[in-house]
């Protein structure tokens, strides 16, 4: 789920922390990309007729089809991702995942009773709603990634957090997710969209996690709380409460202890025993690995590891595989160029405007009279 309208929010009240580019844009970046979220986006969105592609046995293959081409198409653009796959969830989890299964319990009567009607969009619409990442499908992904040479994490927690946690280190430019919470976890740059954009003729979205902070006007521990109140993973929200008006609560009391203290409890129900601050904790303290001790190693694709994984009981065509392969092998001998800002720093301007040459001068010839003075005392010659 993420947190909920965290990305109108800040478009709405900090638009400067948005910025639209064309993927190539990412030439020579190294991206941890959320897995579980790209799973789950081809599993919905890979079909045909209306129905998820599968072997002739019937097991799902429109989540190995996405990682596939998408991340053919990514490395192409000399994109170098990285992808971090979700481990055990936090218990605090516990209720929304619980959520989660009543909807797909709701969603599969309501598609019962849309077959029984025949109203085929409905069907689709229902099926959709069942759709959900299991190991296999992750396992599957894993040993795809490792025989087209692409680098994976498991992470021991939540993908999000581990992600975040690569970007602070500097290990990769930025995490690639439609989950709002990397923000929340403290990732200093988000990407939307990066893993269909061209698909879709959508550009992608980038956040910069400073100037969200800058715009909203909060420290990131305020911003935790914000996200709290907007609704998140791990626990309920304040019923009542809606976007603008939790952003207004937390620049008024700037923590939610206090927001509590001065709730008028008529208007707005806070929920009973609240667990407000386990939640605030797993985004201050997430479980994740030592960025320091991950090491990411793009290799040679296995042409024919490749082929004999997709093209046997899964019925990918042996010649599109082949030809993926070789795409793979191109753009990791033909994208060795780095961007141009990872060799060069910035220089200061050459031609500063006349007060700050001005100044200049003057630090100069003062610099010039101390030397002076400084000559004279020790007895030099002229």
């Amino acid at each position: 789920m993420g947190i909920l309208g965290l990305a109108k929010l800040i478009a709405d009240i900090s638009p400067g922390a948005i910025k639209e580019r064309e993927l190539k844009h990412y030439f020579g970046r190294k991206v941890a990309v959320d897995a579980s979220m790209c799973l789950y986006q081809f599993l919905i969105a890979v079909r045909s007729e209306g129905a998820q592609l599968t072997t002739v046995d019937g097991e799902t293959t429109s989540h190995l089809m996405g990682i596939f081409y998408r991340t053919i198409r990514l490395v192409e653009q000399g994109i170098k991702p990285v992808y971090v796959f979700d481990g055990k969830p936090p218990n605090l989890k516990s209720g929304e995942l619980a959520k989660r299964a009543e909807k797909r319990d709701e969603a599969q009567k309501l598609l019962q009773a849309a077959e029984e009607a025949g109203n085929a969009e409905d069907m689709d619409k229902f099926s959709r709603r069942l759709v959900k990442v299991t190991k296999v499908h992750a396992e599957e992904a894993k040993q795809l990634l490792q025989l087209m040479g692409i680098p994976y994490i498991d992470a021991p927690c939540e993908a999000e957090a581990q992600c975040a946690a690569l970007v602070k280190a500097g290990k990769v430019f930025a995490t690639a997710t439609e989950d709002m919470d990397a923000l929340t976890f403290g990732c200093n740059i988000l990407l939307r969209r990066l893993t269909f954009s061209e698909a879709r003729k959508m550009p992608v979205q980038e956040f910069h996690f400073d100037k969200v902070l800058e715009g909203l006007e909060l420290n990131h521990k305020e911003f935790i709380d914000l996200c709290i109140m907007l609704g998140c993973d791990y626990t309920n929200s304040i019923k009542g409460v809606g976007p603008k008006r939790a952003v207004d609560l937390i620049k008024t009391h700037r923590s939610l202890e206090k927001i509590i203290e001065n709730l008028d409890i008529k208007k707005f129900s806070v929920p009973e025993d609240w667990n407000y601050q386990q939640a605030r904790l797993l985004f201050e303290e997430p479980e994740v690995m030592d960025p320091e001790n991950i090491e990411l190693k793009w290799s040679e694709p296995d042409e024919d590891g490749l082929v004999k994984f997709l093209c046997g009981d899964k019925q990918f065509n042996e010649e599109r595989v082949r030809n993926g392969a070789k795409k793979l092998h191109k753009a990791r001998n033909t994208s060795t160029q780095g961007r141009l800002d990872t060799f060069f720093k910035v220089l200061p301007n050459s031609n500063p405007s006349p007060a700050k040459r001005k100044a200049q001068e003057t630090n100069a010839t003062a610099k010039k009279s101390k030397r002076g003075a400084t000559g004279k005392s020790r007895g030099r010659p002229k």
